[in-house]
């Protein structure tokens, strides 16, 4: 590899998950992965959920696990927008990770889905109550 090297930069909503020289980065679109190099032309990937892998400035290979996104390369820089990633050393200890962060993210959607049903119980009880109470004063 060639010394010269990309800023990536890995932006989830909440903070800068990822901000260092690489040498290179692989993503994955809905049509398959690719690689991106230094003196590549400027682009915008949409990407699909999974492994974004680097090499970083010792040509040790990192990876980050993303969600949903959007990759620009523009000049030596290359940001990745995505909702959710983590990042991870050695690709088992990052699917492990993942496999956690997931099932945590699964119960939290249930117990949100579980309060949701019963607002909405609470709301329709509520309408009902009113319009029998209004029925009642015709």
């Amino acid at each position: 590899m060639s010394g010269q090297r990309m800023r990536l930069k890995v932006l989830v909503p909440t903070e800068i998950l990822f901000d260092e020289e690489v040498g290179k980065v692989v993503a994955e679109a809905e049509n398959g992965s690719f690689c991106v190099l230094p003196k590549h032309i400027d682009f915008v990937a949409a990407l699909v959920p999974g492994i974004l892998r680097f090499a970083d400035t010792e040509n040790v290979t990192g990876y980050i696990a993303i969600d949903h996104g959007v990759l620009v390369k523009c000049g030596s820089d290359v940001l990745v927008s995505t909702l959710n990633g983590v990042r991870g050393g050695a690709i088992e200890d990052l699917k492990r990770t993942v496999d956690e962060q997931f099932r945590e993210l699964d119960e939290q959607q249930r117990v949100a889905r579980t309060a949701l049903a019963r607002l909405e119980a609470g709301a329709m009880r509520s309408f009902r109550a009113l319009q029998e109470e209004t029925r009642g004063r015709r």
